[in-house]
């Protein structure tokens, strides 16, 4: 059975090694050939991301700090770092060290790959509708509403890496005329078949366009009718899901609403998370399965990466400290300490608590063994992508600035008393009301939980800005959205849109800041595929450490 072949390289994830290698001076024929619209539905199986952006967000997050610098009583461990390359994310300086998992270049590379998977099947259903027929023949009626279907889900695909790319390499989007002064990154709509392809970044302003274009031709037609598992496809909840998360990213809250809202349905408690409800979770691995499996409702999306974040504990960066005191170990607006949900649910390092505490359910690691005996295998991680929880704190913000605060406090309420009806009944809980969160977020919790946000500078918005009502309501969600998604990197993603300042203690006496405009918010390319040729994200000279326990500042 012969089949007509489609490239599903992704130019731009091996454009680094494309002057390597002799063997590259002509096209590999690394091909899939596709015959039918069913064998288009099952090659998107490839076409999500196969590693994860956790460990490189975390890391130049707010919600990790160094083992090696003074903590609250001024005690230091002398630990090395799970990897070379976690020390430059953690400063925020070029990675030169590691391309191997968790870092730039595996998120870089894989998300391109994911991209060059969607554009494949896009071609192919193209060419499919164009003739009317497959290589098999004529088109059925089913064929017709599948070929729809699998349209929407490489649309999505290639949408959400996108995404995710602008994010973690690109500056925080600062809106449709400002955008067009930021560097972008090549957006891809075509299958690479060059070998030694040369692209440029254009601007942050058209790229946002783009992943607009692509999810709004998705979204009226994304079905669940041909999943098997819809769960780990773009279906529609979480296509509605992502496109309420990217809408509230570029500060369109009347739309970012409308479809955090068709997405959760009408009674989104039904289907809020079960696990903290959970009993009989013995090891780690029970906890991630009670949070990541099948039965878990709240999931609308969930995704298998290969990483091996969760062997950091006992290295020299962990959860500790003010980082530890403003998630999982702190007090909230109707909790004093940490939250009963988390007794017996997070954990530390065996050989010294002092390193960390994690809560294990999104951060542990499931291993897929390939030779039992010899004990090897592959490390996966479940990625809850889209999820009950996280959409509706996505529907609380979008809500504050369509000043609708009852909309807000239901969602903020709906989300607490979830956590709060948890097996462990121990510490008295008291009810989230406007006042408790009033009185919380305007008050001084310490610890780095309330924190300046400098959105409007960030992104101004001529219908939008933060006015002085809003500021403890966004302080609640912001610290709601902290602790629904510890350890999973969309820390870094909130504090670069909401221009969040935060500093690193490295070391014995470097600290290192992150203000409103530094370059440095944007992670450096990958060191394979600028020295290939690709335009690197500028920097500003920074000046080398003398260490004589100053600040390192920018300077022009």
């Amino acid at each position: 059975m012969k089949l007509k072949y489609v490239s599903i390289i992704a130019g731009l994830g091996l454009m680094a090694l494309s002057s390597c290698n002799d063997y590259l001076d002509k096209t590999p024929d690394t091909r899939v050939y596709l015959q039918n619209v069913e064998q288009l539905r099952k090659l998107l199986v490839d076409g999500y991301m196969g590693n994860d952006y956790a460990a490189v967000c975390e890391l130049a997050s707010d919600n990790m700090v160094d083992n090696t610098a003074p903590d609250n009583s001024g005690n230091r461990y002398n630990l090395s770092a799970y990897s070379l390359s976690d020390n430059q994310i953690f400063a925020w300086e070029d990675v030169t060290m590691d391309s191997g998992e968790d870092t730039p270049y595996t998120i870089w590379s894989s998300c391109y790959a994911s991209i060059g998977v969607a554009n494949a099947v896009l071609e192919k259903v193209e060419e499919f509708e164009a003739d009317g027929a497959t290589p098999e023949g004529p088109l059925t009626e089913q064929d017709k509403m599948k070929l729809q279907a699998v349209r929407a889900e490489a649309l999505l695909i290639r949408a959400y890496h996108h995404f995710i790319l602008a994010n973690v390499f690109c500056m925080p989007y600062a809106g449709p005329e400002l955008g067009k002064n930021q560097q972008g990154l090549p957006y891809m709509t075509y299958p690479e078949t060059d070998v030694s392809p040369q692209y440029e970044r254009g601007n942050l302003a058209d790229f946002y366009k783009n992943i607009q274009k692509d999810l709004e031709e998705a979204l009226p037609i994304v079905t669940d009718q041909f999943h098997e598992v819809p769960r780990y496809h773009f279906n529609r909840a979480a296509a509605n899901a992502f496109a309420a998360r990217f809408y509230l990213w570029i500060r369109d809250y009347k739309n970012a609403k409308k479809y955090a809202d068709i997405a959760l349905g009408e009674n989104p408690k039904v289907n809020m998370n079960p696990y903290w409800r959970s009993t009989d979770l013995y090891s780690g691995e029970d906890h991630v399965r009670a949070n990541t499996g099948l039965s878990n409702p709240s999931i609308f999306m969930s995704i298998s990466v290969y990483s091996v974040w969760s062997r950091r504990p006992g290295s020299r960066y962990g959860c500790k400290d003010d980082a530890l005191n403003a998630t999982i170990y702190g007090s909230g607006p109707t909790w004093s300490g940490e939250h009963r949900c988390y007794y017996h649910r997070i954990f530390w390092d065996g050989s010294n608590e002092a390193h960390g505490l994690y809560f294990y359910a999104n951060w542990g690691e499931l291993f897929e063994y390939t030779d039992k005996l010899a004990g090897i295998g592959y490390v996966h991680m479940m990625r809850n992508e889209f999820t009950v929880e996280e959409t509706m704190l996505v529907r609380a913000e979008a809500e504050i600035f369509l000043n609708d605060f009852d909309g807000a406090l239901n969602d903020l309420k709906m989300w607490i008393d979830n956590r709060d009806d948890c097996t462990d009944k121990a510490n008295v809980i008291n009810p989230l009301t406007a006042g408790t969160i009033e009185r919380f977020y305007n008050g001084s919790p310490g610890y780095g939980i309330n924190k300046p946000m400098h959105i409007d500078d960030v992104f101004p918005s001529n219908e939008y800005s933060v006015t002085e009502d809003m500021v403890p309501w966004l302080q609640c969600v912001q610290h709601f959205r902290r602790l629904e998604t510890i350890h999973k990197g969309n820390r870094f993603f909130d504090l670069k849109r909401y221009g969040i300042e935060i500093e690193h203690k490295i070391g014995k006496d470097r600290v290192e800041k992150l203000t409103v405009g530094d370059p440095r918010w944007a992670i450096q390319l990958p060191y394979e595929v600028w020295i290939a040729g690709l335009e690197k994200n500028k920097r500003n000279e920074v000046p080398t450490d003398t260490g004589d326990n100053q600040n390192h500042q920018l300077v022009n």
